[in-house]
């Protein structure tokens, strides 16, 4: 008696299979290289479009929270001049982003993180970090920034 029967229609079916399956694995090892060489272009322009998005939010978040002290146009009131190369130039986002966030003690800058006790988020914040940014490549040479004209 044998355990083992020969079926040739499952031998055929499973050749067929293993076949389709390499073809898919040899088309898969094809396209590789073209997803590689498109992909780094594929996130660049998203990051590029959730940054344009994020300026976007952080030109709203301004006007209603900073143009008070910072001008319209972040040329400086009661607070210092934000749009200037001299400011853009020497401050990192993580050091705008904490400067919004837990404001400046012993001036009129306010913490304005939810953390500290004010109404933005951290993505808010982020935002309007991002729209500061926009400004630098135009940004007026402005060696006295940090003087407050109110």
């Amino acid at each position: 008696m044998s355990y083992h029967s020969y079926d040739e229609n499952l031998e055929e079916s499973t050749n067929k299979w293993m076949i389709w399956g390499l073809v898919f694995m040899a088309i898969m090892i094809l396209i590789f290289p073209l997803y590689l060489w498109l992909e780094p272009t594929t996130r660049a322009d998203a990051l590029a479009t959730q940054n344009e998005n994020l300026a976007a939010e952080g030109s709203d978040l301004f006007t209603q929270n900073c143009t008070s002290c910072h001008g319209p146009n972040g040329e400086g009131g009661v607070g210092p001049a934000l749009n200037s190369q001299q400011f853009l130039a020497t401050t990192k986002d993580a050091q705008i982003s904490s400067l919004i966030s837990v404001g400046i003690p012993g001036s009129l800058m306010a913490a304005y993180s939810v953390d500290y006790g004010g109404p933005l988020t951290s993505e808010q914040i982020r935002a309007i970090t991002a729209h500061l940014r926009l400004w630098e490549e135009d940004a007026p040479d402005n060696p006295d920034w940090r003087s407050c004209c109110g």
